[in-house]
């Protein structure tokens, strides 16, 4: 018989995030699901928005953050707040998308703090840009037009607007006649499907 976890360590705020992911896993409450995402997307925003200086790159990547980490939800345990696990996620994915771009604008040693107050360094050097790069983004974009096929209309729609024509929420909004907040946690759930199915050949996303 296993032991009760202990959250006695976790602070307040920290116990209400924990009871919200056995929510969500346990009972796949999707409530819960949107009120995590509701109490961390703007800080998760923030930081990557420090961390790559683009605003539709920080949109993106926070909404990566949010699939990779709603995923391994299960593997979460409340040995540390749920913000300083998936703060992990995000700045960790963010480093492995600056590294994929070869950005020249990041030479990184900021730190980040979280609202539990836990710090997180992050350093990483630029580097030039990689020449084979344009002809790997072609193949991607040809493979992600086979896997978008697999998604329902409407998110091929967003998927078709926001990745290969590259149009900004905003336009996107105005182009489908749907509120910013809805074409934002559409893309969330395309992306996460797009996850799901691409997951067996990671080694081409």
């Amino acid at each position: 018989m296993s032991e009760p976890i202990s959250i006695d360590h976790l602070s307040e705020k920290a116990k209400y995030d924990y009871s919200l992911v056995l929510k969500a896993t346990q009972n796949k409450n999707q409530q819960a699901f949107t009120e995590l995402m509701d109490r961390y997307k703007d800080s998760i925003y923030f930081m990557l928005l420090k961390m790559v200086n683009n605003k539709d790159d920080a949109e993106d990547l926070t909404i990566e953050a949010f699939g990779k980490a709603f995923n391994r939800l299960h593997q979460y345990t409340p040995n540390y707040a749920f913000s300083t696990w998936l703060f992990k996620i995000a700045t960790n994915n963010c480093i492995d998308f600056i590294r994929k771009k070869k950005k020249n604008v990041l030479s990184i040693d900021n730190r980040f703090e979280n609202e539990e107050g836990d710090s997180l360094m992050i350093e990483l050097k630029s580097s030039g840009r990689d020449p084979e790069q344009e002809a790997m983004r072609k193949q991607k974009i040809n493979l992600m037009r086979e896997v978008v096929t697999k998604l329902k209309p409407r998110y091929q729609k967003l998927v078709e607007l926001r990745y290969f024509k590259e149009l900004s929420y905003e336009e996107i909004s105005k182009e489908l006649d749907l509120p910013l907040g809805t074409v934002k946690a559409q893309l969330f759930r395309a992306r996460e499907f797009l996850y799901n199915i691409m997951k067996n050949t990671r080694e081409s996303i």
